[in-house]
């Protein structure tokens, strides 16, 4: 099968239909203005069309419905989906509260993992070793025997949880967050494309990355400076969703998963730390993050967007040619120098600031 047939089929439905649904949101109201509706990390200026999460999941939605055999896994996939696209509109029209929002992302994962998207075992990164998290195994009767994997679930639903975070708040420049999306997900494709050959379940799993590819793909030329559409809260969450779901089914490469992404993880500890040490909620939005202080630093938009691209699309050649070790040690290089990176700015912006007079 050409596998880069769903891919091109997901992009151009993606790219035909977002046009349409940028109308569709002006005349709801699904609109981002910053004189209206402020919000400390957006960047942009004038009056936008959000709902751009609707746009990518129709590519996703026609790409699955067109290639993909629909089973329990699928459909799990599709209703968690369409679960993050709703809430996703609903922020758009008026913002939710980041808690229900949270908890939204977790029904969404859970659909997902109770579909049996779990976590049997992971690679240990040091050892080279199986870490094996299907030991523990709760049976029930609900309409016929059920089984829940406890530790594989629940590291499931944490990852999952955790994915759609942190590529939310590596998405605030234009043609940022559909870059890297895309770049992750076709190297997640050519990973599972390996294994397609000695396990047919790979093939469905090499189908739906190159789907996921092609659909933000399409969207990039609509988000990029100067965008005429915002991937929106819904975007940015299925981004998230997708990659994480392509992480655990891609027999569990998360080595792979954490190195492609590595400038946006790398950003969302930093994050998590800078929140925590001031005292700050987990889940409010600030102007601290990576694009932020590049902006800040005097970069252009299209210089940050491309500036993740381009690191993304290095790190995942890297993820495709090393071992599981090699991916950590890599990884903690690129942790280093990007959160060293952030110290510095951070500092740095604090000595050129002007000191009250009567500080002392």
């Amino acid at each position: 099968m050409n596998f880069f047939l769903p891919s091109l089929v997901s992009a151009a439905a993606t790219f035909l239909v977002t046009p349409l649904v940028a109308n569709l949101a002006r005349r709801m109201g699904l609109v981002d203005d910053p004189k209206k509706r402020f919000h400390p990390a957006h960047t942009h200026k004038g009056i936008i069309p959000r709902a751009g999460g609707l746009a990518i999941a129709i590519g996703v939605f026609i790409g699955i419905m067109l290639f993909i055999p629909i089973t329990k896994l699928i459909i799990g996939i599709l209703l968690g989906s369409l679960l993050l696209v709703v809430i996703g509109l609903l922020d758009d029209r008026k913002d939710v509260n980041p808690y229900v929002r949270l908890v939204i992302n977790g029904i969404a994962a859970a659909v997902a993992v109770s579909a049996g998207a779990g976590i049997p075992y992971i690679t240990n990164p040091i050892t080279g070793g199986i870490l094996h998290l299907d030991t523990w195994r709760i049976s029930f009767q609900f309409f016929g025997p059920h089984s829940i994997l406890v530790w594989a679930d629940l590291f499931a639903l944490v990852w999952i949880m955790w994915t759609m975070n942190i590529i939310g708040w590596s998405a605030g420049v234009e043609g940022q967050m559909p870059g890297f999306v895309a770049i992750s997900a076709f190297v997640l494709g050519l990973l599972s494309l390996r294994f397609s050959t000695v396990d047919p379940s790979q093939v469905s799993v090499t189908i739906l990355a190159f789907v996921v590819a092609g659909s933000f793909l399409g969207f990039i030329p609509w988000n990029f400076y100067p965008q005429k559409i915002m991937p929106g809260y819904g975007g940015k969450t299925l981004a998230g969703f997708l990659l994480a779901l392509l992480a655990i089914l891609s027999y569990g490469k998360f080595g792979t998963m954490l190195l492609v992404l590595g400038v946006p993880m790398t950003d969302a500890v930093y994050t998590l730390i800078r929140r925590i040490g001031r005292k700050k909620s987990l889940v409010t939005a600030d102007r601290g993050h990576l694009h932020h202080r590049l902006l800040d630093f005097g970069w252009g938009k299209r210089r940050v967007s491309l500036f993740y691209w381009i690191l993304s699309a290095i790190l995942g050649a890297i993820a495709l040619t090393v071992t599981s070790q090699q991916k950590m040690y890599v990884l903690f290089l690129v942790a280093a120098g990007v959160g060293g990176f952030l110290v510095w700015i951070n500092f740095f912006t604090r000595l050129s600031e002007p000191r009250d007079p009567d500080s002392g």
